[in-house]
């Protein structure tokens, strides 16, 4: 078995570009038809994990994003959370 294929959790400290690279290694993995049944099932359950890691990394950039408060005299006034609604 491939370590792509080996399960295990993902790291919480693995970044959002880490978490793409290994779900493009799995996509590219299970496209070229090479991997046995086994093997694409585990992939395709590392893939959902790391496909959800990616968006919940998505949503602690998003609200760490800040946007600037400009005043009537369009001076800046300080910052507040972006509202992405």
């Amino acid at each position: 078995m491939t370590e792509a294929a080996s399960p295990n959790t993902i790291p919480a400290d693995l970044s959002f570009e880490g978490a793409l690279q290994r779900l493009e290694g799995i996509v590219s993995r299970l496209e070229s038809g090479q991997a046995g049944l086994e093997e694409s099932i585990t992939l395709y359950e590392q893939g959902a994990q790391l496909k959800a890691h990616c968006e919940a990394r998505l949503k602690a950039a998003q609200l760490r994003v800040e946007k600037i408060v400009v005043g009537p005299d369009q001076q800046a006034q300080g910052v507040q959370a972006a509202d992405f609604g």
